[in-house]
């Protein structure tokens, strides 16, 4: 691991306490003293779309130094620790996977909750592939709820794996449950969406969102119902292209910041949640000045915080 950056608060004001005020440098020996650990996954060598994601770690510990850690109802977050990044492999995409799951065992194993701030979607593989090796031992089950414009179930060809095969490579080590919500009309060939039926997985579109946050969080409660322990990822494509421009593959017609929020943090006040992730935040392709996208990732995170701790 390379160590993590020094965390200070961006605000002159004294009565401002932000995450960059109470989140603390850990190592990975001390990492289950702390309710959650940031985790950088800084690659994003198989993207499908346009690279970038490989800034998302930085960029978003940037942002959520300067956010604040009132939440209304939870109260002040804090007990946060951050481990660094992780040094990855070089070469290949499954030499990438290979070197990555075995810090993510690592991790589970201490006891950590934890958020890893990608990088591209490949990374799901590695960051879920031991809590699903390890239910299977016991004779459990792992839900994955995916907040996505996709649905990432894509074959795996030549050998390589992308940020579009994750869940395909999941499915082939025993993942049984995946719920994706926020996909988008006329952004899946129907080969992947009759894939996902046929493997009894959940589909929520961006368009049946606006039924509502409650209404939404009791399908994903149906969907993981058999689950004993649930992964949440976060593509911030799940987001309208207008909310996220900086994502490898923007698309209009996605979630409001408002409702990724919600959403992030009903699921993970779940008590089966054992790990969330936030992936394919490309500050390099966002044309905004004040790094909007980024800005949005950071917060989701902080809902994730708000959400366990509730």
């Amino acid at each position: 691991m390379d160590p993590a950056p020094e965390w200070a608060g961006t605000s002159a004001d004294p009565n401002d306490e932000q995450f960059g005020h109470v989140v603390e440098r850990t190592a990975l020996d001390s990492v289950s003293g702390y309710d959650a650990v940031l985790v950088g996954e800084p690659y994003d060598g198989a993207v499908v779309g346009r690279p970038g994601a490989r800034d998302g770690p930085a960029a978003i510990r940037d942002a959520l130094a300067g956010v604040k850690t009132r939440h209304f109802e939870a109260g002040s977050v804090g007990n946060v620790g951050d481990a660094g990044d992780v040094r990855l492999a070089r070469g290949a995409v499954r030499d990438v996977q290979a070197s990555l799951r075995e810090t993510t065992a690592g991790l589970y194993d201490a006891g950590a909750l934890p958020v890893f701030l990608g990088g591209d979607n490949s990374l799901t593989y590695p960051n879920v592939v031991p809590l699903v090796e390890s239910a299977r031992a016991d004779g459990e089950r792992v839900g994955v709820v995916s907040l996505d414009a996709h649905l990432d179930c894509r074959e795996v060809h030549d050998g390589e794996p992308t940020s579009g095969t994750p869940y395909r490579q999941l499915h082939e080590v025993g993942l049984e449950t995946l719920c994706v919500v926020g996909a988008r009309h006329f952004e899946t060939t129907g080969a992947y969406a009759d894939y996902l039926d046929e493997r009894g997985g959940t589909v929520v579109t961006a368009e049946s969102v606006s039924a509502g946050i409650d209404a939404t969080l009791d399908r994903i409660r149906t969907a993981t119902a058999d689950a004993d322990s649930l992964y949440l990822s976060v593509d911030v494509d799940v987001l309208d292209a207008a909310a996220a421009p900086g994502v490898s593959a923007p698309t209009p017609g996605g979630l409001t910041s408002r409702e990724l929020f919600a959403l992030v943090r009903g699921v993970a006040a779940d008590e089966r949640v054992r790990g969330f992730e936030v992936v394919e935040c490309a500050p390099s392709l966002d044309p905004t000045p004040t790094g909007r996208t980024a800005a949005t990732a950071a917060r989701a995170v902080a809902h994730f915080f708000a959400g366990v701790a509730a």
